[in-house]
């Protein structure tokens, strides 16, 4: 009898981590992650590429379409990797891609901090997307300041935003707590 009852309590038990597993772990694997990292050294600069993955949802959309300027920085550090010294910090950026809907035109505006904040009008949802989590040839270091044969790191992480209301809006707008997002660091090695 004691054997039955450890099974009967046992299996539900179980069954309940599957269920709890099942809704827990696409959450985990939902969050925003940096993809496609890319250093290149261009016309005697050192270039950084990435995009941001999973950074967008159905409330940051519908915010963004009621009006509120969102904001997305990206934080960049460059280090000389050494093996007996410190790391010497090369780079310490930070760049800010911003969006705001006008309703009356029906356009999204962007501007972008690494292209001198010129105005981007674009009316499609999905290349508003595009944009503002790629950073696309940031100019990081000039190659004159790296060493051959030297061991590089370059980090980058993202972030949007905080948004801040005036106090009567913040029972009405709770939704916007829900798509606030930070990455992690993620970085790259390489030898110059």
């Amino acid at each position: 009898m004691v054997s039955l009852t450890k099974r009967a309590i046992g299996l539900p038990a179980c069954m309940g981590l599957i269920f709890l597993l099942a809704y827990i772990l696409p959450a985990f694997a939902k969050g925003a992650v940096i993809t496609e990292i890319e250093v290149n050294n261009v016309d005697r600069s050192l270039l950084l590429y990435f995009r941001v993955d999973n950074c967008f949802t159905k409330d940051m959309k519908k915010a963004i379409d009621s009006g509120i300027s969102t904001t997305f920085n990206f934080f960049i550090k460059a280090y000389e990797a050494r093996q007996y010294w410190w790391d010497r910090k090369i780079a310490d950026i930070k760049v800010s891609h911003d969006v705001k809907y006008d309703s009356l035109k029906k356009v999204y505006m962007i501007k972008l901090s690494e292209k001198d904040n010129k105005t981007i009008f674009v009316q499609d949802f999905d290349e508003v997307k595009k944009i503002l989590s790629e950073v696309s040839g940031l100019r990081v270091a000039e190659l004159q300041n790296l060493k051959k044969g030297g061991h590089y790191q370059v980090c980058m992480m993202a972030e949007l935003d905080k948004i801040i209301l005036p106090f009567h809006l913040h029972n009405v707008l709770f939704f916007l707590s829900l798509w606030d997002f930070e990455t992690d660091w993620y970085s790259v090695d390489f030898v110059y």
